[in-house]
């Protein structure tokens, strides 16, 4: 087998590997700082013309710390353009490029917003905290004063491409099978558990790649969701303190502390959040069987929430000018619980006696992970000319509790009790190697690989009536382990020709994924090939103006208790099993997006089209009387076609609107049952975010979302509304920040949903908390500002979540 895995690596590396020799003549450098904010502007265009005759010879982007360079350029005299949409347009004359100077260092460039005198009107630009780059979309959260009290659920629930149901599941066009990274790295924690367990204040950006190129696993058909925490200051020491505190038992707080010399940089981080939310819940539920048919009418209140903490921590070393390696660590613990108390309403027919009765659900579920890193990055004399690598080790401990009982006038009449517990740990690595042969074209080889291991313990105890106890059904107990082996090989090659660029990536990855149930000795194997191609294309047709289209196929494969082959209770009336016979989904992404500007207006937008090949769901039936079967089936294709679009102004000085939105038609068909279905629905999602400034020191924002119905294989869930309000109040030069948030204030944030199929129909209807207040206050310790770890200054972490 292995023998096959480096044939198809050679194959990769002749199909792209081209070698270019060319003498670099000489290096132009530089860096772009937004002049009102003084922090680097990434994606700045920048253009280089001869100066006798006006001829462009090169150009580039700024990268995430502003900084750019341009290669291979000829002796001779030239002058460079800077621009950014929004911002004013900077020329840089008389530079010379000599053979006693081949390495040109200009002065920082400061670019300022565009100012449009409107009678006695002053239009400044601002900056989206929202912002569509080549590849990605990337969020600004210290622009989003309205999710600073949340997690990172709470910042992407600002993108219109991103859902979010009322327990704080996310999903991304629909789907919400993604993969989540940190600081470009895979996490061992479910990517939901991951992202509510970050708090936004711990957050610098979030980049959301919906096409990522070979280069990146291939897993999580919706694409990739990359958190960059905040870390580095300017040299010295210097830290930020955030504490916090909100109605209905919800407080927290971080600490984030940093100190930088020339020879090294060491930070930590910890952080504690307290978040429960109250809500209500209406459900009916009908079940038909023949002549008769039973119905049980639900209500009552809830109360989700989690508990989480961690500490974080690292030291970067300057080994040598070239040489760079960081050893981090991270510890998490957590505690989540969903409590609910109904009031069930349950008759039948032809027969309608009702009979009232109180069911009480408490859920649990709580762990612990802890990680270990090692990252090296070194450079080679010519500039882009690197080799980087990481390897990773993580293990989880988790134990999940859930009881769901049954009373009748206050006497307890039936109960369930369900466990869930084990371990996991994974060692991950990844090396990569870039070639860069000019200032346009490189080429770009790696591994990645991983391998896991894991323990499920489940178990079932029913309440006893005679003896007053749970007992333990041995025919429910299950011990499952689980071993998982991928390893990839990639490679990518860049390219262009005037204002055309190119990259092709080429991905070989093989799985082998071993899943044994030491009770009954059942064994299910996993061995199979798969190979991911991607292509990304530009074109800049005017200055600042350009046009990306983009292919990619990813995967997503069936893991966990969707594999196991027996019956896991949820609760009195759902059960579920899983189906070894389950393959995994595939789709074939494609994309066309496109950046300009109209004066002060900045306009972004890409159309979109994906096919998912053997789409999973959760398919629901009868298994028995009040009691709902979910068995996860392949069952078809879904298409989705749309687009999305990002518009930027200002209506006046000091009041910017950003509109956002994700407009697309979905469709989704297959087979259920033995029969062939079909289901279809035209989906918008719409968000608009207003920031008003009030003088230098107050700013208020105000955000409205809008969602439409959608549909799934079984179901309908209806539209939804929220907005949000938040005042943030600078002191002492902005080193102590208080921001006081309201979310969903005019209570219209409700969910909906119908499902129905072959003998049964439910209704559900949940309310969240409303308005949820919380105040947040910060404190920066010596002047303490983000700065992006890629700052071609000081040392450098190796990151892979980059496709520059």
């Amino acid at each position: 087998m292995m023998k096959h895995f480096f044939i198809s690596y050679g194959l990769l590396l002749t199909l792209t590997f081209t070698a270019v020799s060319q003498d670099i003549r000489g290096t132009i450098t530089g860096k772009v700082i937004d002049a009102n904010s003084g922090k680097p502007m990434e994606y700045a265009n920048i253009v280089l013309f001869q100066s006798v005759d006006s001829t462009q010879v090169t150009g580039t982007i700024t990268n995430a710390s502003g900084v750019f360079e341009l290669a291979n350029i000829p002796v001779g005299r030239y002058y460079l353009t800077i621009q950014f949409v929004g911002y004013e347009r900077q020329l840089i004359d008389a530079i010379v490029m000599s053979e006693s100077n081949l390495a040109v260092r200009l002065n920082d460039v400061l670019l300022a917003p565009t100012a449009i005198l409107m009678q006695d009107v002053v239009v400044e630009g601002q900056r989206s905290p929202l912002s569509y780059q080549i590849d990605k979309k990337v969020i600004d959260v210290e622009r989003l004063n309205t999710t600073l009290a949340g997690s990172a659920v709470d910042v992407l629930e600002t993108i219109p491409s991103v859902s979010v149901d009322i327990e704080g599941n996310v999903s991304l066009r629909g789907r919400s099978n993604f993969t989540v990274l940190i600081d470009g790295k895979p996490t061992i924690l479910d990517a939901q558990d991951a992202l509510q367990q970050i708090p936004a204040t711990s957050i610098a950006s979030i980049e959301i790649i919906t096409n990522p190129s070979a280069k990146y696993d291939p897993e999580g058909t919706a694409g990739i969701i990359n958190i960059k925490l905040k870390k580095a200051t300017a040299a010295g020491f210097g830290g930020m303190l955030n504490a916090n505190g909100g109605l209905n038992d919800k407080y927290g707080g971080d600490v984030l502390l940093e100190y930088k010399s020339s020879n090294y940089n060491a930070f930590f981080g910890a952080n504690y959040n307290n978040r429960f939310f109250p809500g209500t819940e209406q459900e009916e539920r009908s079940y038909f069987y023949g002549d008769s048919s039973s119905f049980i009418n639900s209500s009552g209140d809830t109360r989700r929430g989690r508990r989480f903490s961690g500490v974080r921590g690292a030291v970067e070393f300057n080994l040598s000018e070239r040489d760079f390696l960081t050893v981090s660590g991270r510890y998490r613990t957590r505690d989540w619980s969903n409590t609910s108390r109904f009031f069930y309403d349950e008759w039948t027919e032809p027969n309608p006696q009702h009979v009232f009765r109180t069911n009480a659900t408490d859920r649990g579920r709580n762990g612990e992970s802890s990680e270990v890193g090692l990252d090296y990055r070194h450079r080679f004399s010519q500039s882009g000319h690197e080799l980087v690598g990481y390897v990773q080790y993580e293990s989880e401990n988790s134990d999940e509790l859930t009881v769901s009982e049954l009373l009748q006038d206050q006497t307890l009449t039936s109960g369930r009790r369900t466990t869930e517990r084990g371990p996991s740990s994974e060692l991950e690595s990844k090396f990569e190697y870039v070639l860069p042969f000019s200032d346009v074209s490189k080429f770009e080889a790696g591994y990645q690989g991983e391998v896991e291991f894991s323990n499920e313990i489940t178990g079932l105890a029913e309440y006893n009536l005679n003896t007053g106890v749970y007992e333990n059904l041995p025919q429910y107990s299950h011990d499952v382990k689980y071993e998982e082996n991928q390893h990839a090989l990639y490679s990518l090659y860049s390219g262009g020709a005037g204002s055309f660029g190119y990259q092709l990536g080429m991905r070989a990855e093989y799985t082998r994924n071993q899943t044994r149930l030491t009770n009954t000795g059942q064994e299910f194997l996993v061995d199979r090939w798969d190979y991911f191609p991607s292509v990304h294309t530009s074109y800049e047709f005017a200055e600042g103006k350009q046009i990306m289209a983009s292919y990619t196929r990813r995967i997503d494969r069936p893991g966990g208790w969707q594999m196991e082959p027996f019956f896991t209770w949820l609760d009195a009336n759902n059960v579920r099993i899983g189906n070894p016979a389950l393959i995994p989904e595939f789709i074939d992404s494609y994309e066309l997006a496109a950046q300009t500007y109209l004066g002060p207006v900045s306009l972004s937008g890409e159309l979109y089209y994906s096919i998912t090949h053997n789409k999973i769901e959760q398919v629901r039936s009868v298994y028995a009387e009040s009691v709902t079967l979910r068995v996860p089936e392949n069952i078809g294709r879904d298409y989705s076609l749309g687009t999305e679009f990002l518009l930027n102004f200002d209506v006046y000085k000091g009041w910017n609107v950003n509109l956002v939105g994700n407009v697309y038609d979905y469709r989704i068909e297959g087979s259920l049952f033995g029969e062939p279905f079909s289901q279809h629905s035209f989906n918008w999602r719409l968000r608009m975010n207003n920031v008003v400034k009030l003088g230098k020191s107050t700013e208020v924002q105000f955000s409205a979302r809008f969602e439409s119905p959608t549909v799934s294989a079984q179901g309908r869930e209806k539209e939804s509304i929220r907005s949000d309000f938040a005042i943030r109040q600078g002191f002492f030069n902005d080193r102590l920040s208080a921001i006081l948030q309201m979310r969903n204030i005019l209570n219209m944030n409700q969910e909906e949903f119908t499902s129905e199929g072959p003998g049964f129909r439910t209704f559900n209807f949940e309310t969240r908390e409303s308005p949820m207040v919380m105040l947040t206050l910060r404190f920066s310790l010596n002047q303490f500002e983000r700065e992006d770890r890629e700052n071609g200054e000081g040392n450098d972490a190796p990151e892979f979540d980059s496709e520059r």
